[in-house]
């Protein structure tokens, strides 16, 4: 019903803005205003609002009857002129300012991105890499020990092969501690897992099985609380593995062997079909001040730390080991301090997962439709199109095989973007009415079979609760207000824009982007 609300009201003000407008243009008589009274009291009617403030949205709308349309003109323009354009003049002028943020940063991508091309730049080339050699005195012991963290919620569909793919890393058994971090609210599934490590735990791997009273910090306080068991605090690195995610044999092999050669790195990422994983310098987590839980993204969060205090990363490693030691100087001693460049760049990455959501929301979703109704304010041409036009450019050199889908992916990025600014907004003001976030159910290669379950099982009560987003379908309804109006009375050509970004969020409004599954 709120959202409802949202709506009408936009509408209202819509056919207030046109009212005032036509009144320039062509001739508005008495039974125009008694339309619009009408009207607006048959809107007003079906909102939800408060007795108080219905009877005052009442009692002026039937004192706009007292008035001649000229006279309400006047008085809607100078409303305009003196409360609606400086406002957004202001939103205009911060907005700018962003997008100039956001063009630098992806100038500043595109060339490091060119570079590594060019130069051929892998990782095996900048860092030392060499296989961990055996000793006939230390034996095992040469050997760093290694955590493997998985945490898990709920994961019934792929548990099995997640635990038994890091069961069967190629590590001396001696040296290596998986840990299984369960959260799992079902009662059932819980016992399936922990039966799952008692399997492998009389195989004679060294496999712990975790598990917590509550669930605070979903990931990030799983990923914490695993850390703080003494034998946790024996290891040197930590490998975690999303829930879903089945790593080759030898990946510590070819992951490890950075860290231990490279001082200054404290994380290797690797990246498959399915999930994530990566391995972690625990005196890397340490100094930063380990997991945090205050966000759900704990990964960016202590990279972002990490990278502020001069921790290198390596990320996407390939496949294939090198096949001899590359010829470069190790480096030791303490981490170094970083650099103005490193930290340039950590700040840039930092503005852009705050700045990117508000600008592209803010600024192309709300601030350039509006500024087609309200002619006092004009935007330059190289804040509307120049600067969105070299953004997406660059972004295309960076993924060439991916321009054909450009425009499609810019429309679905503004709709996307509303969501992040809400989240990028509330990690930032760190506030404590926080929605629920809803973890990604892992289904491996069940997924095709759940999607069409999904399908038969789905209901038209269940399309219209579960996919049906009112929130984007009124914002499409705002923006088709703003794109007539610029076509009826408007001096530029924003519509044929305003209209795409409108189509996108009715799409999206109806749930047709991405895979549907239902909340039961």
């Amino acid at each position: 019903m709120a959202m409802r609300g949202a709506v009408l009201l936009a509408l209202l003000a819509a056919s207030t803005f046109s009212l005032a407008s036509a009144a320039s243009h062509a001739t508005t008589n008495v039974f125009a205003l008694d339309a619009l009274v009408n009207r607006t009291s048959t809107l007003l009617s079906e909102v939800k609002l408060p007795p108080s403030l219905r009877s005052s949205i009442f009692e002026f709308v039937e004192s706009l009857g007292e008035f001649s349309p000229d006279q309400i003109e006047a008085v809607l323009v100078e409303v305009r002129k003196r409360a609606i354009a400086p406002a957004l003049r202001v939103a205009i002028l911060l907005c700018l300012v962003m997008s100039v943020m956001l063009m630098l940063e992806a100038m500043y991508m595109s060339a490091v991105s060119l570079g590594v091309k060019l130069f051929h730049r892998t990782p095996e080339k900048r860092y030392r890499w060499e296989p961990i050699r055996g000793d006939e005195e230390l034996g095992s012991l040469a050997y760093p020990m290694v955590l493997v963290q998985i945490p898990m919620y709920n994961e019934k569909e792929v548990y099995k092969l997640s635990i038994g793919a890091a069961c069967a890393l190629t590590w001396p058994p001696d040296r290596i501690i998986i840990q299984v971090l369960d959260d799992s609210t079902d009662p059932m599934i819980k016992n399936l897992v922990e039966q799952e490590c008692r399997t492998w735990a009389s195989k004679g791997i060294n496999i712990a099985y975790e598990v917590r009273e509550n669930r605070k910090g979903y990931k990030a306080g799983a990923l914490k609380k695993g850390m703080e068991q003494t034998y946790a605090q024996q290891c040197d690195y930590v490998a975690i593995f999303d829930a879903d995610f089945q790593p080759e044999s030898d990946f510590l092999m070819r992951t490890i062997p950075f860290l231990m050669y490279n001082s200054r790195i404290a994380l290797v990422q690797a990246r498959w079909d399915f999930g994530t994983a990566g391995v972690w310098r625990i005196s890397a987590i340490n100094e930063v001040g380990g997991w945090k839980d205050r966000t759900t993204v704990e990964d960016m969060d202590l990279a972002v730390r990490a990278s502020l205090k001069g921790w290198k990363f390596l990320s996407e490693v390939n496949s294939q080991v090198p096949s001899r030691p590359t010829d470069i100087n190790s480096i030791d001693g303490p981490v170094e301090r970083p650099t103005y460049l490193e930290k340039w760049h950590a700040t840039l990455y930092s503005q852009r997962r705050v700045v990117a959501p508000i600008v592209t929301f803010a600024f192309y979703c709300i601030v350039i439709p509006l500024s087609v109704v309200v002619p006092e304010v004009s935007i330059p041409i190289w804040g509307v199109v120049y600067i969105p036009t070299t953004i997406t450019l660059l972004n295309a050199i960076r993924n060439p095989s991916s321009l054909h889908i450009m425009p499609f992916w810019i429309l679905f990025e503004n709709v996307m973007s509303m969501h992040r600014m809400k989240a990028a907004l509330i990690g930032l003001l760190e506030t404590a009415s926080v929605n629920e976030w809803v973890v990604t159910q892992k289904l491996g290669d069940t997924l095709k079979e759940k999607m069409q379950t999904n399908a038969v099982e789905s209901t038209r009560t269940s399309f219209v609760t579960d996919r049906v987003s009112f929130l984007q379908l009124g914002f499409a309804v705002f923006l088709m207000c703003c794109a007539s109006y610029n076509v009826a009375l408007g001096v530029n050509y924003y519509y044929v824009y305003i209209y795409l970004q409108a189509f996108a969020f009715v799409v999206m409004g109806f749930g047709y982007v991405g895979t549907f599954t239902t909340n039961s």
